[in-house]
């Protein structure tokens, strides 16, 4: 499948990027590669096949937040490590 100077340009612009006139020559080759094989895998019959989404068998495992007590020892080495506020250790913002 053959890509346009000017369809190259216009991706270039999107994705914020100045190309000289070699990457844009590789990138219309690169590009029109990557679609040809996208056109063959068209061909493909994949009736039978069901659909996915998921192609891994990873899955989310999701648990019950658990409130724990701590040993009295435990706690106070916690709030010994820096400043408290509220019986609570205070640390610096993430963000």
């Amino acid at each position: 499948m053959a890509i346009t100077r000017e369809e190259i340009m216009h991706v270039a612009e999107l994705s914020r990027l100045s190309l000289s006139e070699a990457e844009i020559k590789k990138y219309r080759e690169e590009l029109a590669s990557i679609l040809g094989y996208i056109e063959q895998l068209k061909e493909v019959d994949t009736k039978k096949v069901e659909p996915t989404a998921q192609v891994s068998g990873l899955t989310d495992i999701w648990r019950a937040d658990e409130v724990k007590e701590w040993a009295e020892d435990e706690v106070d080495a916690a709030l010994a490590q820096g400043k408290t506020e509220g019986g609570q250790i205070k640390v610096k913002r993430v963000l």
